[in-house]
């Protein structure tokens, strides 16, 4: 007999995230629904504003990949006014990127998803001379390793337990038959855990010196950068060099170690396809490497899509062929019931509820999401696409970095078709983004040592604007994936403005065919439970998306209450009314 089981909410980070699974009688997920409980409404607020300002509004979004959506924006309104930013400002913006990619992947694996595969009160039971043996099977030169290291976490651990505090590492299921490591290597990966609280905010700091702060950083602006005195300065060059090599160093010492090790011990999972999805992969394509106009540039992400896991054949990517449709989804669009192109997309909340029970009602509508197609095809976006992508394409620099991992773990390609894939193919683009950042700095440090300073592409907005309407969009690869802005603009004023992010892509629920999401299908791809009671399996799977369904949804009062007034005074100020 099925049963239905609800893990609300699954993220742990920002947004709340519902997950509905229906289990057979063996405990084996065989129907999966997806689920974002609140709104978002930024396209709403974007109306009507100057073009120019919509980076800076369009990054509150989020508040983890606030950049991503900042200079994604600024993209787009470049792209609708013709404006390619100059060399330095691509190198920068580069840099800035590659900045939030080494934080994002870093606490992703460690501090949001590091937990659905280590036990961590098991390493309590592991030998520390065994341990430091045990980590040199997976790096000539592991990251701190010293039985004196791994006896001193295990006090930290010893001391969390007894309290019957355990901090960051409560609510969890430790114990759980699908935990694999032993002992000794749930030890090694709690104390790259603890240690990677230190690595990140070198990676933070990073964004911050051309950025100006982290999160939301300020230097881009249309047309290029501000952060002239930083470029000007050889010691800040320096400074971003140090702390590159210093997150590198931990990437390829404890960061890659960990996910060979995860790829031998969770072997079985990987062959067995569990979780695999969809098996259709889309990418934007990102980081541009020459100073082409927007979309003509030689790109280090190849853009394109792969259907059915077929690596032989790459779609070419069309813009035009993305749409959103909210058959599942609590909006309603005006005049047609057909999925709509992001330039002539519509944000009109249409909320039913949950059924008598508190379930979703997964006939109707049930989900915030919106379910984005590209060419009437569902996809999967994100890190695992990115290497999918990239090798399906020829691209010899992304093959040698798949091929590497691939080999140290033993693993065929085949495997990356999985959870335990999808973890690594983060894993594997860090470390090729920690090595191409260092071409790009030097090159910074080159091009300012030249006297070329050169960090902004001069234009008249009045005049390319006025009586004018222009529509441009903005596509980048934010480290969750596919990110797209489109806007229209209408005599210098925002007239729409829709953004696609990766969570949408994701976590999209299913759509007028009635055709799954990603993470809907990763959910029925050969995942079956230990123990219905603590749905481990549910948690590694969906985690191993990043989920932050900030992205995808704003605030709203569950019984639909005007929350809030604001009007702002352009004399003396903002009011707020609450």
């Amino acid at each position: 007999m099925s049963k239905r089981l609800v893990v609300d909410p699954i993220t742990r980070i920002e947004g709340h995230l519902r997950i509905e699974v229906v289990l057979d009688e063996n405990n084996r997920v065989v129907d999966a629904y997806s689920s974002s409980t609140m709104w978002r409404g930024i396209e709403t607020i974007l109306k009507g504003r100057d073009a120019r300002d919509c980076g800076l509004i369009a990054m509150r979004i989020c508040g983890v990949c606030t950049g991503a959506h900042y200079w994604t924006s600024i993209k787009a309104v470049e792209h609708a006014l013709g404006i390619t930013p100059p060399t330095n400002a691509r190198l920068v913006r580069n840099l800035i990127a590659g900045s939030l990619y080494l934080h994002d992947h870093v606490v992703h694996f460690y501090h949001l998803h590091a937990l659905d595969w280590v036990d961590i009160v098991s390493a309590l039971k592991a030998d520390p001379y065994k341990a430091a043996k045990e980590a040199e099977n997976y790096s000539e030169n592991p990251w701190y390793n010293s039985p004196t290291q791994y006896k001193a976490i295990q006090e930290r651990l010893k001391k969390f337990v007894e309290s019957g505090r355990l901090g960051p590492f409560a609510n969890a299921y430790w114990g759980n038959k699908s935990y694999k490591f032993t002992p000794e290597q749930n030890l090694i990966a709690t104390a790259h855990y603890l240690e990677a609280l230190e690595a990140q905010r070198w990676m933070a700091q990073m964004m911050a010196i051309y950025g100006g702060k982290n999160p939301h950083p300020q230097s881009i602006v249309v047309g290029g950068v501000t952060c002239v005195q930083d470029i000007k300065n050889p010691a800040r060059a320096s400074l971003f060099k140090e702390l590159l090599l210093k997150s590198r160093d931990f990437v390829l010492r404890a960061y890659i170690p960990d996910i060979i090790m995860a790829g031998q011990v969770y072997k079985d999972e990987a062959l067995n396809g569990v979780g695999a999805g969809l098996g259709n992969y889309l990418v934007y394509g990102d980081f541009p490497l020459d100073d082409n106009p927007h979309y003509k540039a030689k790109l280090l992400f190849s853009p394109g899509v792969v259907v059915n896991k077929d690596l032989t054949k790459v779609i070419p990517f069309d813009q035009s062929k993305i749409t959103e449709d909210v058959t599942h989804s609590w909006y309603k669009y005006e005049n047609t019931d057909k999925p709509l192109h992001p330039f002539d997309g519509q944000t009109n909340p249409n909320y039913t509820g949950f059924d008598e029970n508190g379930l979703l009602k997964v006939n109707e509508k049930y989900s915030w999401i919106k379910s984005p197609i590209y060419d009437d095809i569902r996809v999967e976006v994100g890190p695992l696409a990115r290497m999918i992508v990239g090798y399906a394409s020829g691209n010899e620099r992304i093959k040698n970095y798949v091929d590497k991992a691939l080999k140290a773990a033993g693993l065929p390609l085949q495997a990356l078709f999985s959870t335990v894939g999808r973890t690594a193919a983060r894993a594997i683009e860090t470390w090729m983004i920690s090595d191409v950042m260092i071409e790009w700095i030097d090159q910074l440090a080159s091009n300012s040592a030249k006297g070329n300073l050169d960090t902004w592409t001069k234009f008249d907005y009045d005049k390319l604007t006025k009586g004018k309407e222009l529509k441009g969009y903005g596509l980048s690869e934010a480290p969750r994936g596919a990110l797209g802005h489109w806007v229209r603009i209408v005599d210098g004023k925002v007239a729409n403005y829709q953004a696609v992010v990766p969570s949408t892509w994701n976590a999209g629920p299913r759509d007028y065919k009635g055709r799954m999401g990603a993470y809907e299908s990763s959910l029925v791809s050969n995942i079956t439970l230990s123990n219905p009671d603590q749905p481990l399996e549910i948690l590694r799977t969906v985690h191993s998306f990043d989920p932050c369904i900030a992205c995808a949804v704003h605030v709203i009062d569950t019984k639909g209450r005007e929350i809030a007034q604001y009007k702002i005074d352009p004399v003396s100020g903002g009011m707020c009314y609450v």
